[in-house]
């Protein structure tokens, strides 16, 4: 039941900017257990910041929303399974090696094989999907690879319903809709373009309760990875 987006504008904006969208996503979007942010820093890598409280109770969402940019990604968490409620399986991740951040919505079906290798590797934390997704990015990513093809890749390794979201180390968000149950849709808010998931509703009450301002607003089609230049 989690929710995701990423942003991309041309000219640098106040990560505050996006916040009262945010805060709507959340609450509409039935989100509400931890949340995290990535995006490019000024020194060209890529940097993160989590928390397993909600976003709308996290006073840290203040300072951080001074961070200037002009591309992010944010995951708000609803976990399948409350089990898995922690700060190891708390999105975005991190690629150890800088290559890009990560996050999923929905459900990889088959990860439990793919967690067991994970697992005896000594590189498994937590406890829920999305992990084991992300360590198959991590042995599959190629740089200069598309991003749609390992995102699609990704998806047919695992199945299930599963939207999936990059920021790569340029500062290129992307977005792969996967999830059936959770469409996923492009649009603007003033300068800024993005990418959201929809508030589990198979129509567009996201733009009636989260985004009523939005413009050029777009369905991504199933298996079509979406990346903003």
């Amino acid at each position: 039941m989690c929710e995701q987006f990423v942003a991309r504008a041309e000219e640098p904006f106040p990560l505050a900017e996006l916040w009262p969208f945010t805060e709507r996503l959340e609450r509409f979007g039935i989100a509400g257990f931890g949340w995290g942010a990535a995006w490019r820093g000024p020194d060209g890598r890529l940097e993160r910041y989590r928390d397993l409280r909600a976003f709308r109770d996290d006073p840290g969402r203040e300072a951080l929303g001074a961070t200037v940019l002009t591309s992010v990604l944010v995951h708000l968490r609803r976990p399948s399974k409350l089990s898995t409620l922690g700060l190891a399986d708390t999105q975005p991740f991190l690629d150890p090696a800088g290559r890009f951040a990560f996050s999923h919505n929905g459900d990889l079906r088959g990860y439990r094989r793919w967690r067991n290798r994970y697992r005896e590797q000594g590189r498994i934390h937590g406890r829920a999907d999305s992990e084991v997704g992300q360590r198959w990015l991590e042995d599959e990513w190629r740089t200069g690879e598309p991003v749609g093809h390992l995102l699609a890749a990704l998806h047919d390794a695992f199945g299930g319903d599963a939207n999936l979201a990059v920021l790569d180390a340029t500062g290129r968000p992307h977005v792969y809709a996967g999830n059936a149950e959770n469409p996923v849709f492009t649009f603007r808010l003033g300068r800024i373009r993005l990418a959201s998931t929809g508030i589990y509703s198979l129509d567009r009450s996201l733009f009636r309760f989260v985004a009523p301002g939005a413009t050029e607003r777009r369905l991504v089609p199933l298996r079509t990875t979406v990346s903003f230049d």
